[in-house]
């Protein structure tokens, strides 16, 4: 069976055809880069102050929390700080009466 060059119907006869694409933008594997991003966006956590913190929630509550930041457009990370700081305030108020 010939080959024609406009033919794509039999792909295992272009399987090793370089066809070109997206060039490469960045000489790191994606692995790296994924470790190289999350590295960086921790020193840059660090730099502002903030700690990480896990937390699990049943998922009624975090779709609650997703809808709520969504309505103020705001991340759910910002909204649970918001929280937070207000429940520890009201809760310094209340020990120092």
């Amino acid at each position: 069976m010939a080959k024609h060059q406009s033919d794509r119907t039999t792909l295992d006869l272009f399987a090793d055809e370089k066809r070109p694409g997206r060039p490469k933008t960045n000489p790191h594997s994606r692995d790296l880069q994924l470790k190289i991003n999350k590295r960086n966006q921790l020193k840059r956590d660090k730099e502002k102050g903030l700690h990480r913190v896990e937390l699990k929630l049943e998922a009624a509550l975090l779709d609650d929390l997703n809808q709520l930041a969504d309505a103020r457009s705001i991340s759910r990370s910002e909204l649970i700080q918001e929280l937070v700081r207000e429940y520890v305030s009201a809760q310094r108020s209340v020990q120092l009466k």
